[in-house]
């Protein structure tokens, strides 16, 4: 992990969920994957990870990060109003109807930032990356965003144990869209969990018991909007965030 130690310390975060044309996700992904986690990168921002959403076959998310606020305009119009972006927008947008779907995040504290992997490394991963993300979305209650993390952080301890791999806790950055020409949700507040488990068995293991007690005992806490999302997501072959060997379960 050495190699990544320079890689973190991403204080604004991009949740972007895409639909994409009926059919046309494969394609997306080989254009997504080709061209841009590493112009992002070269820019100073960084692409945590990038999916395909499962039981949704039109939806593509990924996740996109600043240093701190101030870079996300400079690295948007660098990329946006660059070479790389003018060259394939017109066949990218083609397929991409909707990319308006944008929470505008920050990690709840510095310890639960994004975790930044390694890139997938085309000779020791040949078959790409692995495992499966999770993410829970909570819509909560507008002045209850300190207490609703504070109990989400309790509930979060159940995960321990069941081999899932925390990958960060997010929270709405309440601030106005300084790069209008992409658009930002305006509806939360938002808290978001991530996490990685190795496979479908571990998946439907204890993890999914334990997401569906967490998820009931938050829906009743009375801090909430709605009811919990759950959000099972597929990796890309190039996505960073992914399961890894190696990687020590918190």
């Amino acid at each position: 992990m050495n190699s990544v130690q320079h890689l973190k310390d991403y204080q604004v975060v991009e949740f972007r969920r895409y639909t994409v044309r009926h059919g046309e996700r494969a394609r997306f992904v080989q254009y997504f994957d080709s061209y841009f986690p590493e112009a992002f990168e070269q820019l100073g921002a960084m692409v945590f990870g990038q999916f395909t959403e499962r039981g949704n076959p039109d939806h593509f998310t990924w996740l996109r990060g600043f240093k701190d606020i101030q870079a996300r305009p400079i690295v948007n119009a660098a990329f946006y109003y660059g070479p790389l972006w003018r060259e394939h927008r017109a066949k990218v947008n083609a397929i991409l109807p909707d990319s308006d779907d944008v929470m505008l995040l920050r990690p709840l504290h510095a310890e639960h930032g994004i975790s930044v992997l390694p890139a997938v490394d085309p000779v020791d991963e040949p078959d790409g990356a692995r495992g499966i993300v999770v993410a829970q979305v909570f819509a909560v209650k507008k002045g209850s965003e300190d207490a609703f993390a504070q109990r989400a952080g309790a509930a979060f301890a159940r995960y321990r144990g069941t081999g899932v791999r925390p990958a960060g806790v997010l929270v709405t950055l309440d601030v106005p869209n300084n790069f209008p020409q992409l658009p930002i949700r305006e509806d939360g507040p938002w808290l978001v969990w991530l996490g990685v488990v190795r496979d479908r068995a571990m998946l439907h293991g204890g993890f999914a018991a334990a997401m569906d007690t967490v998820e009931q005992s938050l829906a009743a806490s009375g801090l909430l909007r709605g009811a919990p999302e759950r959000v099972l997501m597929d990796p890309t072959p190039r996505s960073r965030l992914r399961w890894l060997d190696g990687v020590a379960t918190p």
